[in-house]
């Protein structure tokens, strides 16, 4: 684990699961909030995005919390009944959501929350990379517009439309996506 702060929603009706959750991620290393109301819960989450969510399976209403809040970049455990945690995991798995049962161990808890955050560590740099891949995409999308509307216009080839984009960019001193840009608006 690294030495980052890791922010934790906890959202259980069950104060005294709280206080143990609470003393068990202690500050520096984790920011905790607990709250009890669910609805309270998804307003929040959608505010400020956690490392961690916690949430308590609460006859079904943590469940349906914890796949709302599966749209964030949060890693989510989802506290379970014994009885039902194959019922619940099997629901809530395709969600990316880890189950694990309640009551737990200590030790079992801890070792989940550092599951929890490699997750979440894992989450953010494949987010990150996607959004590179979809700049670079549209990048690409631009630049192949301004190159048809170039041929189309100016009668140039493919090569031409490529090097003239790449001089004005050198030229003028901007990126190939903003001389794309204009290049659309002026012939597009």
């Amino acid at each position: 684990m690294t030495l980052d702060n890791h922010s934790v929603l906890v959202v259980t009706k069950d104060s005294k699961a709280a206080s143990m959750m609470s003393a068990m991620l202690m500050p520096p290393l984790f920011e905790v909030e607990a709250l009890a109301d669910f609805n309270e819960a998804r307003r929040r989450s959608q505010e400020r995005v956690y490392n961690i969510v916690i949430a308590d399976y609460a006859d079904g209403e943590g469940a349906d919390f914890a796949i709302d809040a599966s749209d964030s970049l949060s890693a989510i455990l989802l506290l379970t009944p014994p009885a039902l945690f194959e019922e619940v995991s099997y629901r809530v798995e395709g969600y990316g959501i880890i189950t694990i049962t309640n009551p737990f161990d200590q030790f079992y808890f801890y070792n989940m929350i550092k599951v929890a955050i490699a997750v979440q560590y894992k989450m953010r740099t494949l987010y990150s990379q996607t959004t590179k891949l979809k700049v670079k995409m549209e990048e690409i999308r631009l630049a192949n517009r301004a190159k048809m509307l170039l041929m189309q216009s100016l009668k140039m080839t493919e090569q031409e439309a490529h090097r003239y984009i790449e001089k004005e960019a050198m030229d003028r001193g901007l990126k190939k996506t903003a001389v794309a840009e204009n290049i659309i608006k002026m012939y597009g």
